[in-house]
């Protein structure tokens, strides 16, 4: 089943946005377009090696002209964990796409993201993950049309309960 649908995926490191966005494009028929990857791509570099080489200021801009320039079509993105820091992004997304927030309570974060302790997580180096938590969650909030608990769900759950809610 193509259709001419746009999903953008936010949330939290760990919240399920890759896997949950693999489960979601192979059930809509769609492709998955990881913007982190893109970011990667255009940077030649991982996002650790951004973080670490140029800080976070330098990461924000690039993943702003990243997923402000990127091409738009029927697809799920999954979007980086900081794109919510940008309203240019998020009006962008907001306007072309259903913005769906895979919200996770932090101990299901802390503990998804201690078993990948090498990603990179854009903060900034003072920042524990529950301080990126309570920052970013209120925005996520914000943005997201659509909220899928995924604390207990696994992924194709998830999928199929985003499906039935773009319907």
């Amino acid at each position: 089943m193509t259709s001419n649908i746009l999903v953008s995926l936010i949330g939290m490191p760990g919240s399920g946005k890759s896997t949950v966005g693999a489960a979601l494009a192979k059930q809509l028929g769609l492709e998955l377009v990881d913007a982190d990857g893109l970011i990667e791509a255009q940077e030649n570099q991982t996002l650790q090696q951004i973080m670490d080489g140029k800080g976070n200021g330098i990461f924000r801009e690039i993943e702003e002209q990243v997923l402000t320039s990127m091409p738009l079509f029927p697809s799920v993105i999954s979007t980086g964990g900081s794109v919510v820091y940008s309203e240019k992004i998020m009006a962008r997304l907001g306007a072309a796409s259903s913005v769906v927030y895979l919200r996770a309570r932090f101990d299901t974060i802390e503990h998804r993201v201690s078993l990948a302790p090498h990603r990179g997580i854009a903060s900034n180096n003072d920042q524990s993950l529950r301080d990126l938590y309570e920052e970013r969650v209120p925005l996520y909030e914000r943005y997201g049309e659509i909220v899928i608990d995924c604390d207990q769900a696994t992924p194709e759950e998830i999928a199929e309960t985003i499906s039935a809610r773009l319907r």
